[in-house]
């Protein structure tokens, strides 16, 4: 039995080695090389995320402006009608997404010259829902 002494992680211990058959006293040099290191592949910039414009007022042909939605979902509640006068920023249509109520208002003031929806229409982001004149 041989005893050997071991550091491992800055700890010594001593540890006994029972030998078994011949032990060879000398060995030649053994060269193994070191795995060539294998580069990293350059860094590939990703593509900066476009963002989907916003929906904005288009001019109506009359020279007033559209409303639109600016999310898919149903129509739960009209709150003008033809004629109306609205002030800009008013409340006008109650959009459900999501099970979630969603108010939306006008674009400018002026008189609602035409409604394009009804109360249970489904509609899609960008769909006019009234025009303002």
């Amino acid at each position: 039995m041989k005893t050997l002494r071991i550091t491992l992680e800055g700890r010594t211990y001593d540890v006994g080695v029972e030998v078994l058959g011949d032990v060879i006293t000398t060995a030649a040099p053994v060269y193994v090389p070191a795995p060539a290191p294998v580069a990293a592949p350059a860094p590939v910039a990703a593509p900066a995320p476009v963002a989907a414009p916003a929906p904005v007022a288009a001019p109506a042909p009359s020279g007033g402006a559209t409303v639109s939605s600016p999310m898919a979902g149903q129509v739960m509640k009209i709150k003008v009608a033809v004629g109306a006068t609205v002030n800009a920023n008013q409340e006008v249509v109650v959009l459900e997404a999501m099970k979630m109520e969603t108010p939306i208002y006008a674009v400018a003031a002026g008189t609602v010259t035409s409604i394009s929806v009804k109360e249970g229409d489904a509609v899609e982001e960008g769909t006019v829902l009234l025009t303002i004149g």
